[in-house]
């Protein structure tokens, strides 16, 4: 059974696949129509980012078995193209869960205590403790949206900071495990101090989070994104930053990632984004530690071998 792999993984990716009775074919500069071209070949294909894993690409997959994606986010997969072809899905958001958690936690503090804003003004010569007088995490109401493997992650580290964390998923009927309490989201706009976001990319969550919705919490709030981008305006975060209502935003994922391809208003939108000192942005690494490198193919190779063997 072979696998062909075309991004960059950890380095013992071929190792692990060979121990679990593939024969690996590791090609992470391989462009889209190589792929295509080849693609008849493979059982299995390991993937992060390199493409879209389309009908174009299935249906030359005559042999493909599963495709297993190096992450969390299934978004860059058709999941209707690929049930069609009888392709099983296998990702690994086992692996960077405890990355994204512990990055949510380094957002939320930097922006509570103005470190990055602080940081700047000090290189600068500018000494000012009244201006950066800070919030403490203690005691704060940290609402989630969304309470999979990164939402746990995140309400886990939650823990030791005296918070009450409540949590609305609209696809889970009992997420109440100790760190949270499963609520309404007319709650969490009503009481949160706190908002973070942890849902997948999907039709329904596209552009859910914008000035409108916002402007529904009751009190001003510390706004985090650690999912997909293209979940949340930024347009319609700009406004809530102006406006007042979100004191501090903490993002690492935006809605157009390719940051030197931007269209005008998009350029507009990240210029404010990253001349606020209301904003910390890093570039989609909150999964993305050393550790977490490592993790994801040990997951991965572990779901691979279950599935090759039958075993749910």
């Amino acid at each position: 059974m072979k696998c062909l792999i075309v991004d960059y993984m950890y380095d013992n990716i071929e190792e692990l696949l060979a121990g679990a009775g593939l024969e690996p074919d590791y090609r992470p500069t391989i462009s889209r129509d190589e792929i295509i071209d080849i693609i008849h070949d493979y059982e299995g294909l390991i993937i992060r980012s390199k493409t879209r894993v389309d009908e174009a690409l299935v249906k030359q997959a005559k042999k493909l078995r599963f495709v297993g994606r190096a992450g969390a986010g299934i978004d860059n997969l058709d999941e209707d193209a690929l049930n069609r072809h009888n392709v099983k899905i296998l990702n690994a958001p086992e692996g960077n869960r405890n990355a994204l958690g512990e990055h949510c936690v380094g957002l939320l503090l930097g922006l509570l205590n103005y470190i990055v804003k602080s940081d700047r003004e000090v290189r600068q010569g500018i000494w000012d403790r009244e201006g950066n007088r800070g919030y403490e995490l203690s005691g704060k109401t940290v609402g989630l949206v969304g309470y999979g493997y990164m939402g746990t992650a995140f309400a886990e580290k939650l823990k030791g900071f005296n918070c009450e964390v409540l949590v609305f998923d609209k696809y889970k009927a009992d997420c109440n495990d100790g760190y949270v309490r499963q609520t309404s989201m007319e709650e969490i706009y009503e009481r949160a101090d706190v908002f973070s976001l942890h849902v997948p990319l999907t039709k329904e969550t596209r552009g859910m989070v914008d000035f409108n919705y916002l402007n529904k919490f009751r009190k001003q709030i510390f706004f985090i994104n650690t999912s997909r981008g293209e979940i949340v305006s930024l347009s319609g975060l700009c406004q809530g930053i102006d406006s007042g209502k979100v004191i501090g935003a903490g993002l690492d994922v935006l809605e157009n990632e390719k940051i030197n391809n931007l269209t005008s208003q998009e350029q507009k939108v990240f210029e404010y984004l990253v001349n606020s000192n209301k904003t910390i942005l890093t570039p989609h690494v909150a999964g993305w530690s050393y550790e977490s490198y490592e993790k994801i193919n040990n997951v991965l190779i572990d779901k691979i071998k279950k599935e090759i063997n039958g075993i749910q």
